[in-house]
Parts: structure tokens; C-alpha cells; sequence
């Protein structure tokens, strides 16, 4: 948790942005509850709702509150524990004593929700709650609301005061963030030292994994460690590492604070790149620079992807895997056949930050429409940029068969594409390089104590050692 004060902040900075919008009535933010795994008593890992979590910091299952616009009101909605929880929890701190520490005064049992709700409907009072992304959640704003279909009465003036404040980080953030990518590069470091030939993948993610667990809350996301980059979130680790592939890994830390972190290296198996692995690699690792140095105020980040897939076919090109004017190359989604996702995302509280909230109302901006184009249209961020936005930077280039089989029958990209010389690449897999970056008032900074290493001779003389 951070200080009392930054909480205090946040939900009186949502409030004037809720009054700016002319807005009335309630705020209502349901947190998470415990989800059983198999049986009541043997739940998932418990994690609170992120928007709860920034507003309130509160880690405790079966929370609620009330904000109201008009008078400023704020009030907490849990239970104390009674002496059942006592003998499998031992003695825990009230209700009260935990508002207080993120001043909030008021408190009340949470069966009261519905009453406090019920009344504010009743005296035809506004009622906002946020997109709700568990299905507990889901049938708790339907029990209170009364409606069935939930998703036509989600607030957009609230969903939109949150991502504002929550879309730039505060200097806590920013350090919190950093924290997690010291630990993301710790769990990269490990994982880095521990390929090799023989092994099954598993035996590498479970020592990764171990560190995000020994020094914080977990993994931010389902790990990727793959000889099959190809497949760009290939969770099996089943395969026994072979000499002369390549291996993605795609990995982040959750922090203690549940701030992300979210890396991804290609590491030769071998130690060393082969020729045609480095040419593609350097292809990649320019873009991952190029995107870089184009990171600052001002520009959106859809003209650093497009950008970077000029690079892209630039090096391509150079291959001769395709031809003809680059230009005309990004306008008919050429990049998209070898890098099918976007340039990067919002980080945060969650790896893709406030995605729950609505993808398009996060990465966005209201004059910005979502292309369709196949990689271009999966940029989760495409916003103009400013000063205190966490992005990736993630470019890729990746050899998909199925993918290139498919171009290829329907005849797209035939004037550009060297479909024949494609074929000899059908078994590389594929090269992603990702880190998280920071936009400042001149420019840009990556998160991190320190940078994994990148450049191919810096990759082949870390796995040297």
C-alpha cells in the first residue's frame, strides 16, 4: 500500500472529474471476493480488482464502497471477522482500522450495500459502477441494480475519469514499476542462464517462476517460454530443449504492490545465433530501437508501430523475402504477415492495464479509430503519447506457416511478397524483444534498474558466461 494521502487524492481527483462531467449520485466499486478452485474451501490465488486496489489499496476479499458525487461522502462496506475466521485466520484488524489507513471514516456491514443502493435508485439517483470483469462481480451489480444486462449500464463518464487518472502514472507508480522490473529482470536473468540442450522447458520456468513468487505476489501473466515462437502465446513447456533454436521468453513479475513488469528476450539455444537467425534478429532489435528513440510526447504510438514496420520491411527487403516500395508495403498491411500483433500496450496495475475496462477506450484516443488491417488492428495503444505513460515496446518477426499458407492461396501480397523464399524459413520460429518504457516530459527512459541484454553480441557473451 502507499501512503493514506494518495488514496485520499485519487478519489477526490475522481470526483472532481465526475462533478467536471456533470455527473450525480453514487460511485460504486464492488472488489473481488475468494473464487473457489475446486471446493469452497480451496480457492485460486486470491487478487483484488486493480481499480479497487488504486482507489482503495485495500488487499482484502469482499469489499465494497460508496463515493458520493454530490456531497463527497465516502463509506467502506465489509465484515469483521467473527471467531470461526479467528481459528483458521487468527485475530485480524477491523474494518475501521483498515479505512482508516486509506481515509475513509465511514464504515458498514456489507449486507448494507444493498439498501444504500436500492435507496439511490429508488429516489432516482445515478448509480456508476465500472465494467465488472468477474462473474461474482457480475451477478453482484445485477442483485443490487436489478437489471439483467449489466453491460448497458456500465458508467462510460466513470469508465472514462479512470482510465484518465489511472493511464498516468504517478511518481509511487513509476517506482513501484520500476521495483517490478528489477524483479522481471532478475526472473529473465535466471531463466537466461539456465537454457540448455537436454533439458524440458518446465525445469526453466519453474526456476523463473520461483523468483516472482520468493520476492513477489507472481507472474503478472501466464509465462511464455517456447522453441515455437512462432506461436506468439505458446504456454506449452513440454519440449525438450534442442542446439540451434530459438527460444522466446515472455515473462513479467507481479509485484508485491501488484505493479507489472513484462520482458521479452530470443536466446539462441546454442549460445550462439546462426547466420540466418541473427540477420532476422538485427531486423528486430533495430526495431525495438528505432520504436525507442521515436518514444516521446506529442507522437502517437500508432505512428511508432507504423514506423517500426517500415523498419521491419525495410530489413525484409534486404532479404529478399519482400520487394517493391515500402511505403505502399504498410499501407496494404505487408508488416502484418511477419508481426501480427500490435506494437505495444498500457502497464500497470495490470500487465495490459485496464484492458477489463474496455481495450479501445484505454488505448485509444476519442479521434483515433481502430484499424482492421492485420497487425495494425491488434495495437492495444495508439494514443498520442504523454508524459507519465508506461507502454511496451515489443516489435517481432515471425515465420507462421499456417499464416503465410493462407496469404499465399488468397493471393495477398503477391507484387511484395517472395513467397518461395519464405519456404525455407517455414522452420525458424520467430524473434520478439520487448521492454517496458516510460514516456517523460523529453522523451522517453526504459523501466529497470538495468536493461537485459539485447544486441546479438550482447545476448551470445551473457549466454557465454
Amino acid at each position: 500500500m502507499f501512503a493514506k494521502e494518495v488514496y485520499v487524492s485519487r478519489r477526490a481527483e475522481l470526483l472532481r472529474k465526475m462533478r467536471e462531467a456533470g455527473a450525480q449520485g453514487l460511485v460504486l466499486f464492488v472488489g473481488n471476493v475468494e473464487a473457489p478452485a475446486q471446493y469452497k474451501d480451496n480457492c485460486y490465488k486470491w487478487r483484488q480488482d486493480s481499480s479497487w486496489l488504486y482507489y482503495f489499496g485495500l488487499d482484502e476479499p469482499r469489499y465494497a464502497a460508496v463515493l458520493d458525487i454530490d456531497s463527497g461522502a465516502e463509506t467502506i462496506y465489509a465484515n469483521d471477522v467473527d471467531i470461526d475466521d479467528i481459528i483458521w485466520m487468527g485475530p485480524q484488524p477491523t474494518v475501521a482500522s483498515l479505512a482508516a489507513k486509506v481515509g475513509v471514516a465511514n464504515t458498514a456491514p456489507y449486507d448494507a450495500l444493498g439498501t444504500v443502493v436500492y435507496n439511490a435508485r429508488k429516489s432516482g439517483r445515478e448509480v456508476h459502477f465500472l465494467a465488472p470483469s468477474r462473474y461474482y462481480n457480475t451477478l453482484k451489480l445485477m442483485e443490487l441494480t436489478g437489471c439483467q444486462h449489466i453491460e448497458k449500464k456500465v458508467s462510460e463518464v466513470l469508465t472514462k475519469a479512470v482510465i484518465s487518472q489511472r493511464l498516468i502514472k504517478e511518481d509511487v507508480e513509476i517506482a513501484a514499476i520500476d521495483a517490478a522490473c528489477a524483479l522481471g529482470y532478475e526472473m529473465h536473468s535466471v531463466a537466461r542462464d539456465a537454457i540448455v540442450p537436454g533439458i524440458i522447458e518446465q525445469d526453466i520456468v519453474g526456476k523463473m517462476e520461483g523468483v516472482a513468487l520468493a520476492k513477489g505476489w507472481g507472474v503478472s501473466f501466464p509465462t511464455i517460454l517456447t522453441q515455437h515462437g512462432e506461436t506468439l502465446h505458446n504456454h506449452l513447456h513440454d519440449k525438450v530443449i534442442e542446439p540451434g533454436k530459438l527460444m522466446v521468453i515472455d515473462a513479467g513479475v507481479e509485484s508485491n504492490e501488484h505493479y507489472a513488469s513484462d520482458f521479452t528476450r530470443t536466446y539462441p539455444t546454442s549460445g550462439k545465433f546462426t547466420t540466418k537467425q541473427r540477420e532476422i534478429y538485427q531486423i528486430v532489435y533495430e526495431c525495438n530501437e528505432l520504436a525507442f528513440s521515436l518514444t516521446k510526447p506529442g507522437i502517437t504510438y500508432r505512428e511508432v508501430h507504423l514506423a517500426t514496420a517500415r523498419k521491419m520491411l525495410e530489413g525484409l527487403s534486404a532479404l529478399g523475402l519482400v520487394k517493391g516500395d515500402l511505403d505502399e508495403m504498410v499501407a496494404k498491411g505487408i508488416a502484418g504477415l511477419f508481426q501480427p500483433h500490435g506494437l505495444g500496450h498500457n502497464m500497470g496495475l495490470d500487465v495490459h492495464d485496464m484492458e477489463d475496462l474496455g481495450e479501445n477506450l484505454v488505448g485509444y484516443d476519442p479521434d483515433q479509430t481502430r484499424a482492421k488491417q492485420l497487425g495494425l488492428g491488434s495495437l492495444r495503444m495508439a494514443r498520442r503519447l504523454r508524459p507519465g505513460h508506461v507502454i511496451t515496446d515489443e516489435p517481432g518477426i515471425y515465420f507462421i506457416p499456417a499464416l503465410i499458407g493462407q496469404f499465399k492461396r488468397e493471393g495477398s501480397g503477391y507484387d511484395f511478397v517472395n513467397y518461395a523464399k519464405l519456404e525455407s524459413y517455414y522452420d525458424f520460429g520467430g524473434i520478439r524483444l520487448e521492454d517496458d518504457v516510460l514516456v517523460t516530459p523529453d522523451g522517453a527512459r526504459r523501466l529497470g534498474p538495468q536493461r537485459l541484454p539485447i544486441a546479438p553480441d550482447d545476448v551470445e557473451a551473457a549466454m557465454a558466461k
